[in-house]
């Protein structure tokens, strides 16, 4: 089984997958989130054969609690380790193609992935492009964004779309993998 791991954004996921979605929740991302205990609760980690995690952009704390986590579970039970980027999981979600997928990038801002694959990072209030956008983010953010968020309602669970984008994913080694964080866009202006 593989078990998928997004702790980037203002909610943290979890999928357990098996040729279909076995078991999945989304929770407040935080401080307090107890993502060991949290995993048990959906799988028993003997039982997971793959860990993926997400590679960001996102949150500088939520990556690195969740990548932790997974690469001590694939590095202990010497599991494949594979890496996503969280907002094509979040594109995944839409039942277009043509919508921006956003993440909370902290003090108003989001990072986006454009329908194009264009990425980058942006004031919520001035993101680029037209159309809809599909993403977890804060209450506050949300309100500010300029592009209406698609409803949970109208959109593929986090399983779903962690199942159609797991094959693409890529296998990462133990010793080292990068995050990726609000530098990695160059410097804010």
């Amino acid at each position: 089984m593989d078990l998928v791991i997004d702790t980037s954004s203002a909610l943290a996921a979890l999928a357990v997958l098996d040729g279909r979605v076995v078991a999945e929740e989304a929770r407040p991302a935080g401080r307090d989130l107890d993502l060991p205990g949290w995993v048990r609760e959906l799988v028993a980690p003997r039982a997971v054969d793959r860990v993926l995690v997400a590679l960001g952009p996102g949150s500088f704390t939520g990556l690195r609690s969740g990548a932790s986590y997974g690469l001590g579970l694939a590095l202990g039970r010497r599991l494949p380790l594979l890496g996503f980027a969280p907002l094509e999981l979040q594109q995944a979600r839409a039942p277009q193609d043509s919508v921006t997928g956003v993440a909370e990038a902290g003090r108003g801002r989001v990072y986006y992935r454009a329908p194009d694959g264009e990425e980058g990072i942006a004031e919520a209030a001035e993101l680029p492009g037209e159309g809809r956008t599909v993403g977890w983010l804060r209450p506050v953010t949300a309100a500010a964004l300029r592009l209406p968020l698609l409803p949970e309602g109208a959109l593929r669970s986090f399983g779903e779309a962690a199942l159609a984008i797991a094959g693409g994913a890529q296998e990462l080694g133990y010793d080292r993998f990068g995050l990726r964080y609000v530098h990695s866009f160059g410097p804010l202006e």
